[in-house]
């Protein structure tokens, strides 16, 4: 089995699942479902909660008893039984309840691809970065797709595209896979230093983790109400989702070439570079509110999450074994990418009653104090 098509092939179909879920599930289910905007809002919050909880426990326990080919089609399977659960339910109890199952399935599929992803790495023999463009040009493909399949026939088709990417997700997982990736985790008697709080105890690897949380978190205010920022700009709506999809261009770009842009650079280094891009890059929408210079900004987005993500990925594959990678990926996966968000968004909808742009300048809190961790603990930790 050819290892860098097996990684392309999960991360472009995953990501045409992540591209349905993330920008369209909440008004999917105010739209087919009959939620209230409030009711809704509800449900993903304790969903994202279930999302870290599960991503930070369920996932790294399945990760010790399966493979990773396991792994993948464990949370699948699940994942598309759930899923199916959504078409009876029409309550505010139901939908909640299903949401809950759902959000500690489906997100977990995230960190099971990363962290084959990240083994595959190991072994020499794949570009992460290219495999990671697809992801994001799948993603890409998906928002459009769904957008005027939504714009035609409405958005009950959102329920039923998602079944179709997770049946061919799981049609995926029936496949061969690379033969590392079929090898159970192995058990030795001392087994404190796999845990997942041995792997807590390596002080480079909190330290890594602190930053890319901020970096990571960084993004609320962008991911939450970017769409209601440039709708108070006056943009055409049918032009807003392409304004929102040039961020995805440029981390498409980047990913191409992260294999071999800045590949000399440390983690840390990569890690300032992010965290003065997210810097730059929330002041500037603060300073310049309009269109042109929201656009111009988007391409910071390659700095202040693909660079980012990208360092904690080299880090982690660099630093750490095979078995710990699961518990690495489970916890940026809760942390970073789940509850730094949700707590963030809050205090950006705070301040975007204030005056919409403090909601992006108020990220700068997080991203300041990033660059000098990094410059005051790089050479001390070796990172």
């Amino acid at each position: 089995m050819n290892n860098q098509r097996w990684l392309s092939r999960n991360f472009f179909t995953f990501f045409i699942t992540w591209g349905i879920f993330l920008p369209y599930w909440t008004g999917w289910l105010v739209n087919d479902k009959g939620l209230t905007v409030s009711d809704a809002g509800i449900i993903m919050s304790f969903g994202l909660v279930a999302r870290a909880l599960s991503t930070m426990f369920i996932f790294p326990y399945v990760s010790k008893i399966l493979s990773n080919k396991q792994v993948l089609l464990f949370f699948t399977t699940m994942s598309l039984i759930v899923t199916i659960f959504y078409i009876p339910m029409d309550s505010f109890e139901g939908l909640f309840i299903v949401t809950m199952l759902f959000s500690a399935m489906y997100p977990a599929l995230l960190p099971a691809v990363e962290s084959g992803a990240a083994t595959l790495m190991q072994q020499g023999d794949v570009h992460y970065g290219k495999a990671r463009s697809l992801g994001s040009i799948g993603y890409v493909l998906s928002v459009l797709v769904i957008s005027m399949f939504t714009g035609t026939y409405g958005e009950q088709v959102i329920l039923w595209f998602m079944i179709l990417g997770l049946i061919a997700l799981l049609a995926i997982q029936l496949l061969p896979a690379p033969k590392i990736l079929l090898m159970r985790p192995v058990h030795e008697k001392n087994t404190k230093s796999l845990s997942m709080k041995g792997l807590l105890e390596v002080k480079s690897f909190a330290v890594v983790l602190l930053v890319v949380i901020l970096l990571q978190g960084a993004h609320a205010s962008y991911y939450s109400y970017g769409y209601i920022y440039i709708q108070d700009l006056n943009v055409n709506p049918f032009y807003i989702g392409l304004i929102l999809n040039v961020a995805v261009v440029f981390e498409i770009i980047y990913f191409l070439k992260a294999d071999t842009f800045l590949s000399s650079w440390r983690p840390s280094s990569l890690l300032i570079l992010a965290a003065v891009g997210a810097s730059v890059r929330w002041i500037t929408i603060y300073l310049f509110p309009s269109i042109p210079v929201f656009i111009v900004s988007q391409a910071l987005h390659a700095l202040s999450f693909g660079v980012a993500h990208y360092a904690f990925i080299r880090y982690i594959t660099q630093n750490l074994p095979k078995e710990q990678i699961p518990n690495a990926q489970g916890i940026y996966s809760a942390f970073a990418m789940s509850l730094s968000a949700a707590l963030l968004t809050l205090l950006g909808g705070a301040l975007y009653e204030i005056e919409p742009g403090l909601a992006f300048l108020g990220m700068v809190i997080f991203t300041v104090p990033a660059i000098f961790l990094v410059i005051l603990t790089r050479n001390r930790f070796n990172y």
